[in-house]
């Protein structure tokens, strides 16, 4: 009896000191400075898109409606309408190169064991948007935003929609974080 007593309080005391130390480095995160955005994207007025193609694992039936094109005409639309830069047709007259792609991975085995339409659904798909310095082929940043996944055609686009915008606001945060980090003295 007094050797299991012992054994309890030990270990009763193991615990807590366990709790004592591993408390305060949970509770201290340490705070990290953000890094600079690279010049050439805070300075860019004049962009290129290309694009960097679609992954859809679908043969006979497309994920998002609008063919293997969309996500390029989609970001290309979007951006021409936010008015932050100027859309060249080159590269070379560009002061910073966009590569949109869309991939859309398996994301897991099926989620009820019913029958599906598109196989073993779920997916995640998402965009990629490559920055690069079209003068050294350097990658400068990449943004990725994924689609939330939709089982009907009309929902699916409609969330291919909203992350094509959800991009473009990330790519204006980036812009504009770096735009008051330089203004500051």
């Amino acid at each position: 009896m007094k050797s299991s007593y012992k054994a309890v309080s030990f270990c009763a005391c193991l615990v807590f000191l366990c709790f004592q130390f591993s408390i305060p480095a949970f509770s201290s995160a340490k705070q990290v400075a953000p890094g600079p955005v690279p010049s050439q994207i805070s300075m860019a007025e004049r962009i290129f898109i290309a694009n960097a193609g679609e992954n859809q694992p679908l043969f006979n039936e497309e994920m998002f409606s609008g063919g293997q094109q969309r996500a390029y005409d989609a970001f290309y639309a979007a951006m021409k309408t936010s008015g932050r830069y100027e859309l060249e047709g080159s590269p070379v007259d560009a002061d910073v190169s966009f590569e949109i792609d869309l991939d859309v991975n398996r994301a897991g085995p099926r989620i009820s064991g019913g029958p599906s339409i598109l196989g073993d659904a779920p997916y995640d798909p998402y965009f990629r948007l490559t920055i690069r310095d079209p003068k050294t082929n350097c990658i400068l940043w990449v943004l990725i935003e994924h689609v939330q996944w939709a089982i009907l055609q009309g929902n699916r686009d409609k969330n291919f929609d909203l992350a094509v915008d959800r991009l473009v606001n990330d790519l204006q945060a980036i812009a504009r974080s770096a735009n008051e980090a330089t203004s500051k003295p």
